[in-house]
């Protein structure tokens, strides 16, 4: 099973030949605790999105995963405004970021996690820039108020690490996650 909604997730797993007997969101409260840093609030959410289905049928194989988007121990939001996503995308303009993925795996008793860094460097972006992206609407609901895998590509001058942990589902550690608990790859 997947413990997301998010077909970016379901369209990466599909690349490595995995496709999810089933798909269900977990309903969990994403908000980051006092003092808790970016990579902890992934893997905590992931673990937590994880649980929620499991608990629903323990004898499946349960993953989820969850991205965080941070600037320093700045942790960005999922953006639901065009506000939200405008003071984002200043803010990562001319510099670095970095994209955590949490991952956990469930089987019964057994879980397995991983927590993934990639460093994003963003070329200056201009009000025009900004604007032009936000009229476009991909910005909605992403960490960071930018989807790599859509037009901001245009903006992305260097990635450090995983490409697939970008988009929101690193690939390499979730094979292996998967391959650890047993998992048969066609």
């Amino acid at each position: 099973m997947l413990a997301s909604a998010s077909p970016r997730r379901v369209d990466l797993l599909a690349q490595i030949g995995v496709t999810p007997a089933r798909i269900i969101a977990a309903d969990i409260d994403e908000t980051p605790r006092p003092g808790e840093v970016p990579s902890a609030l992934a893997k905590r959410l992931a673990f937590d999105k994880a649980s929620a289905i499991a608990a629903q049928e323990p004898d499946a194989l349960t993953l989820a995963a969850d991205t965080v988007v941070s600037v320093g121990r700045r942790i960005l939001p999922k953006t639901e405004t065009a506000e939200e996503a405008r003071a984002c995308l200043r803010l990562i303009s001319g510099r670095g970021h970095r994209v955590h993925s949490g991952i956990c795996l469930m089987d019964g008793a057994r879980h397995w996690q991983r927590v993934v860094a990639s460093r994003v460097r963003v070329r200056r972006l201009g009000t025009e820039d900004i604007e032009a992206y936000l009229a476009q609407g991909e910005w909605q609901g992403k960490a960071g108020g930018y989807a790599i895998q859509g037009n901001a590509a245009v903006f992305i001058s260097q990635i450090i690490g995983s490409y697939s942990n970008i988009v929101g589902l690193p690939l390499f550690e979730t094979a292996n996650l998967l391959q650890a608990a047993g998992f048969r790859f066609a």
